[in-house]
């Protein structure tokens, strides 16, 4: 039976791992898989929850049911702070002592003792657990590095590292919880209880009960619970947590709502179309924590750098402990330099400096509404050197839109338009509901009549009018003037408007280009991608006049979803990484084989959720350029953390040649860039659309 569980003091990988592994060796398990950057822990198997708590004893893991409410521990509260700040009491003391006696007076080394104790009994308690299986972790190297400044009595300096070590180790415990906010936030989204009308009853239940087809009371102010459709009642609902957008959305019957959205003014009824596992927003949550999960290739590469780091710098250690010794017969000056290489070694900065960014940077996303399905996929985007986009419903808004309008003498643009809705009012063609949403009234009619292929017809104050194709109108004898023809040739749909005497005017319909599109196109050449493609299956002559509008750099029209996909692989092979922004449903072969797959308007489709890398919550196309800039910052990160984290043990290690390299220093050194590290990656927070 397999069980998921929140997990409460993981704060660093080497004890995920560690933790992991205990976990693993349980007999009741049989598989186990740790999401460090969600900090959720999934096992196969009949375990108790005290069993898992005694696995992570080691480090004070707490593991709670993945729906249990888990009360959040102020900072300053936490076991490991108060720890920390006994320890610089004591060793603050002890230096005063010491100033006032000397270094190795009883009282002093007694103060010096409580206080690396107090700070660093866990760390030895596992370190030397370690050293026994021969397991050589951070602690590790931090044990038997105290262990030696305590024997050639070093006590200040081993308790000041024991407090600058649980000071650096309390802060990214802080840091780790605060890049984690963003997926705990979303998972307080929804509300765990609701009012449900069942059978002619009210009953509040919990949102696990709750079953499809239940009617949903939604009242002012309250957060909507579960995905449905409206019912009955208007209201505008703000949906940016799902979406990120920030203006409110009219909803009334037939619209669609999501769970953890807030309904503003209007009491709703809603009925129930999905299980509360199955929502939009657990959708989401599921898709972030799975992406934190899937380690990027930066990881990847730190991860194996690390296997070999860690031996790499003990053996260091051992060399500059013996080797010097042996040649200056001063022993205690090199064994000395020999710890402070183990602790200036650890590779907490360089272990945490890439996970932290992706954590940080996923979580960013997904309040701005972008949803990005891997660090995999995050790094992939920093890099594309060129996008395709599909036409309709991306670059357009996917429907038409009335565009131009010509009135013949004696008549009003105003009136073409009340004439051909007043025809059209029956018809149920798209071309037709653009006219009527252009129409702000009709005049009486009668007697509609649909000639397929051709139009319509309807009497209008009691004259036959006809609204159909300009060859129609040819063939009744009218002259098309030549204006209709060119805008006809221009890609739109041209209606002309006739009676049985006059030609009266035309109407010219097409699938309008979204208002931001140029704009955006514009801001991604502006960022260094100079290759914008369209992919349509979409007459030449309209895609041609659309991509000209837009500012595309190459387009290819007439296409099947097979002739987009043919097109993808073509395009990486001239540009490399390319990107491919679609609909998601139809787009689905192209979404799969482009280097990154971006559908557009993820939130209610699930297509575009499964299909895609990155889905665009919102259809707003102005997200592109932000999720582009994130990566690319993410990746600027990546690579900056780990020059810190190497650059300042490189110099610190370089201070052995002099004999200047102190206890101190290292873990300055180490702390200072664990911290730099985490520090830097959260600057991601800030980045907005």
């Amino acid at each position: 039976m397999q069980k998921t569980y929140r997990l409460e003091n993981l704060s660093c990988t080497s004890c995920a791992a560690k933790f992991e592994k205990n976990v693993r060796e349980l007999p009741e398990t049989s598989s186990v898989n740790l999401n460090f950057g969600a900090s959720k822990l999934t096992v196969d198997g009949n375990v108790s929850i005290e069993a898992l708590e005694k696995a992570g004893a080691f480090d004070h893991i707490r593991v709670y049911p993945e729906k249990a409410q888990v009360e959040h521990v102020p900072f300053y509260k936490r076991r490991q702070t108060i720890e920390t700040a006994i320890s610089f009491v004591l060793l603050a003391i002890g230096i005063i002592v010491s100033l006032q006696t000397s270094e190795t007076s009883p009282r002093a080394i007694g103060l010096f003792g409580l206080s690396i104790f107090i700070g660093g009994y866990g760390m030895f308690w596992t370190g030397i657990k370690n050293l026994t299986k021969l397991q050589f972790d951070m602690k590790t190297l931090m044990t038997i590095a105290i262990i030696g400044a305590v024997i050639i009595g070093e006590w200040r300096e081993g308790a000041v590292v024991v407090f600058l070590f649980a000071v650096s180790e309390a802060l990214e415990a802080f840091s780790m919880n605060k890049a984690r906010q963003s997926i705990r936030g979303l998972m307080d989204l929804a509300p765990a209880r609701a009012l449900i009308q069942r059978s002619g009853e009210l009953l509040e239940l919990d949102t696990e009960d709750i079953r499809i087809n239940d009617v949903l009371i939604v009242k002012p102010g309250q957060k909507i619970a579960m995905d449905g459709t409206v019912l009955r009642g208007t209201s505008s609902v703000n949906q940016a947590a799902i979406t990120g957008e920030s203006i409110p959305a009219t909803k009334q019957p037939g619209d669609d709502v999501f769970a953890g959205t807030f309904n503003e003014e209007g009491a709703l009824e809603v009925n129930v179309t999905k299980r509360v596992e199955d929502t939009t927003i657990a959708k989401i949550i599921h898709l972030v924590e799975e992406a934190q999960a899937e380690k990027a290739p930066s990881q990847k590469f730190v991860d194996r750098f690390a296997k070999y780091y860690t031996p790499a710098i003990i053996a260091i250690a051992f060399l500059v402990a013996i080797v010097p010794s042996l040649v200056t017969g001063n022993w205690e000056l090199w064994v000395y330099q020999g710890l402070a290489v183990l602790v200036v070694g650890c590779p907490c900065a360089l272990v945490v400096s890439t996970p932290v960014a992706i954590v940080t940077a996923i979580g960013n996303a997904a309040r701005q509404g972008v949803l990005i399905k891997g660090g995999i996929h995050l790094e992939e985007t920093g890099r594309i050197q060129a996008i395709a986009f599909d036409k309709t419903g991306t670059l357009t808004k996917g429907y038409p839109e009335m565009t131009d309008v010509f009135a013949e003498s004696g008549y009003t643009e105003e009136e073409v338009v009340k004439i051909a809705a007043s025809v059209e009012a029956m018809s149920q063609h798209p071309l037709a509901r653009a006219i009527m949403v252009g129409a702000h009234e009709t005049y009486p009619y009668e007697d509609f009549q649909s000639l397929t292929g051709k139009g319509a017809s309807a009497l209008v104050n009691g004259i036959r009018v006809s609204v159909g194709s300009l060859n129609w109108a040819e063939e009744q004898g009218f002259a098309i003037p030549a204006p209709y023809r060119t805008l006809q040739e221009s890609g739109k749909s041209v209606t002309a408007v006739f009676s049985e005497m006059e030609l009266i005017g035309a109407i010219a319909v097409a699938d309008a280009i979204r208002s931001e599109s140029p704009e955006i196109i514009k801001n991604l050449k502006d960022m260094g991608i100079q290759h914008t493609i369209m992919l349509t299956g979409d007459h030449p002559a309209t895609a041609n006049a659309i991509a000209s509008k837009v500012g595309m750099t190459d387009v290819r029209a007439g296409l099947m979803p097979e002739d987009k996909l043919s097109a993808i692989k073509e395009l990486q092979q001239t540009y490399g990484r390319v990107a491919m922004v679609g609909d998601g449903i139809n787009d689905a072969p192209a979404l799969a084989a482009s280097s990154i797959g971006i559908a557009m308007g993820g939130a209610g489709t699930d297509a575009a959720l499964e299909t895609a890398d990155i889905a665009l919550m919102a259809d707003d196309l102005e997200k592109l350029p932000y999720t582009i800039r994130l990566s690319r910052k993410t990746l600027r990160i990546i690579k900056e953390n780990i020059i810190f984290a190497l650059g300042l043990k490189i110099i610190a290690l370089l201070l052995i040649i002099p004999g200047w390299l102190t206890l101190w220093i290292a873990i300055f050194a180490d702390m200072g860039a664990t911290l730099l590290v985490i520090l830097n990656a959260l600057r991601l927070v800030k980045i907005q659309k």
